[in-house]
């Protein structure tokens, strides 16, 4: 089975404010569990680099995140490849508004890695996958509560 991560989180803000946060990737990317860096190619493309742990090794990660569709205020779809390792996924992140003043956002991520590694690669994800879509999703909200905060 491919290793998936998935998390859904409601939160006490409209969705027009959380959109305007996640259009643009520079505000979420560093946000991102092991992130290290990311640079934008054109509007759809992108390199995004970050660490995983694999059993006692540090691997730095890198992949070329392709943007499929961007669906304002509620969807942005996108796919991965690996650049320097045999991997690819896809993902999504769903905004809904409940009412007004309340969102549910949702963030979803699979990858499968081939090649020699494959087995420990995804056996790793099976396990990082959910917890960093987790972080991830925590992560967003609490940056949208500290800038609400400010104003």
């Amino acid at each position: 089975m491919m290793p998936v991560g998935m998390h859904e989180i409601t939160m006490d803000i409209p969705i027009e404010e959380v959109w305007d946060f996640v259009k643009d990737m520079d505000n979420w990317a560093p946000l991102l569990p092991g992130y290290i860096s990311h640079e934008k190619l054109s509007e759809q493309e992108s390199n995004w680099t970050f660490k995983e742990t694999v059993g006692i090794l540090k691997k730095k990660i890198s992949l070329r995140v392709t943007i499929k569709e961007w669906i304002e205020p509620t969807r942005v779809t996108f796919d991965l490849k690996g650049i320097n390792e045999n991997l690819t996924g896809n993902g999504h992140f769903k905004a809904e508004a409940l009412d007004k003043s309340r969102t549910k956002m949702t963030g979803y991520l699979e990858m499968v890695a081939e090649g020699a590694l494959a087995p420990v690669m995804n056996a790793v994800m099976k396990t990082s996958l959910p917890k960093s879509g987790e972080e991830l999703t925590t992560s967003i909200v609490e940056k949208l509560m500290e800038q609400r905060a400010l104003r």
